[in-house]
């Protein structure tokens, strides 16, 4: 598998905000979002091609009981089945970070499903293709039937709201398990675009979610 990075740090985003874990970030995506944040692993894949092996021994080598296996997206990666099912044998928490637009049955405890709006379509050639590809309502159901999940979204603007309520009213969603995360690589674009998002948040009867690791360490690698 081609794998861009493998650190040990805290989750920064969701449901499970300031658990130590182990990730394990897979290279090449089959989105390209404006704003991707990791864009060594969707625009320019960048990365090592690891055995299992070679990926289990650097898991191991940390003391986390929870591994997130991220990207990129994880779901396109080959043996990422395989992959999965070694770390549930080593009694690991997984999470999945998906966009949600590929079904394979993987092992997971917790699928983080981020759907992409439309704030994330890039401007010329790759256009059509992302926006083709970003809402697959189909698969969206078939990821939250099979496994726990949350639905994170991320919000550049309150417009969002627009878009993002008739996409759970399709997709059947529950409520409880969306979480609203503002878009930014700066903690100070975070903190100011966060203080309206969590109003949003508020009104709407969603969860808010900071960027933990930005504010901590800064918008940098392995972190």
């Amino acid at each position: 598998m081609k794998i861009a990075e493998i650190y040990f740090s805290i989750q920064g985003e969701g449901s499970l905000i300031g658990v130590p874990s182990v990730f394990v970030r897979t290279s090449g995506c089959n989105l390209r979002c404006s704003w991707c944040d990791t864009p060594y692993t969707s625009w320019q894949p960048e990365g090592d091609e690891l055995s299992l092996e070679e990926i289990l021994e650097q898991v191991g080598a940390h003391p986390a009981r929870h591994v997130v296996v991220t990207g990129g997206e994880p779901m396109i990666a080959p043996d990422i089945v395989a992959l999965t099912e070694q770390l549930r044998a080593r009694s690991l928490h997984i999470t999945i970070e998906t966009a949600g637009t590929v079904f394979v049955p993987v092992a997971c405890d917790l699928m983080s499903i981020s759907p992409k709006l439309s704030n994330s379509t890039p401007e010329g050639r790759l256009a059509l293709q992302h926006e083709r590809l970003r809402f697959q309502p189909d698969i969206l159901c078939r990821l939250m039937a099979a496994y726990p999940y949350q639905l994170k979204f991320v919000v550049v603007d309150s417009k969002d709201l627009d878009e993002i309520e008739p996409m759970l009213k399709r997709i059947q969603a529950d409520r409880s398990r969306v979480i609203l995360m503002p878009e930014g690589v700066e903690s100070e674009e975070l903190r100011e675009r966060g203080i309206w998002l969590a109003e949003i948040a508020k009104s709407h009867g969603f969860r808010f979610s900071p960027r933990l690791h930005v504010d901590l360490w800064g918008n940098r690698r392995g972190v």
